[in-house]
């Protein structure tokens, strides 16, 4: 293992401002203080683990992959989809080489290549992040709608972007319920 590891600590404080880095898309559904990067990333990550369980994947491999997908950002910041219309997408593979370049290569390498394999979307466990990508902003956009935000634009265009039979089945379950129901089964109220 290499001695010097001042690359992996500037990329640590790097990923740190994926915290504050908003996403974008929401401020046109009108939400005043939208989720962060990282929060999205968050969840994302779980919901691929639980996807990749129940379709016979690596429920680790696709929380991995899930965790990385937008790691980018930090140099993009969060292009909707909007903005894509204007601007051209940045390499997310290229990014990532940059963000790495002075990192131990044997950290590098497996950064680089779990950032690949989202991005060619092949590998059973890459197709279950990605659905947990698209389910995540579904479930953000139900919830934001539950504030009173006119989101369904975002949740339906989620919800079409589905692929694996577990994100539709759970889809087909969060459009049926409501933000706060596990509150109320909690609670004995349901």
């Amino acid at each position: 293992m290499a001695d010097d590891l001042s690359a992996v600590a500037r990329f640590l404080y790097e990923a740190g401002t994926l915290k504050q880095t908003k996403r974008t898309g929401w401020w046109m559904a009108g939400v005043r203080d939208p989720e962060s990067v990282a929060e999205h990333s968050w969840r994302t990550a779980l919901i691929a683990s639980v996807i990749a369980k129940l379709e016979g994947a690596d429920p680790a491999k696709a929380a991995f992959l899930a965790v990385w997908h937008d790691s980018q950002e930090t140099r993009t910041g969060d292009v909707n989809h909007l903005g894509k219309k204007y601007a051209p997408s940045a390499d997310p593979e290229a990014i990532t080489a940059d963000q790495v370049a002075d990192m131990p290569e044997v950290l590098a390498s497996a950064i680089r290549e779990v950032v690949a394999e989202y991005e060619a979307k092949e590998s059973r466990e890459a197709v279950c992040a990605r659905d947990a990508d698209k389910l995540e902003c579904m479930i953000q956009g139900i919830e934001y709608r539950a504030q009173g935000y006119d989101t369904q634009r975002w949740i339906d265009n989620s919800r079409g972007r589905l692929t694996t039979k577990t994100g539709n089945k759970l889809a087909d379950a969060l459009m049926e319920g409501a933000p706060l129901d596990w509150l109320r089964t909690v609670m004995g109220e349901k």
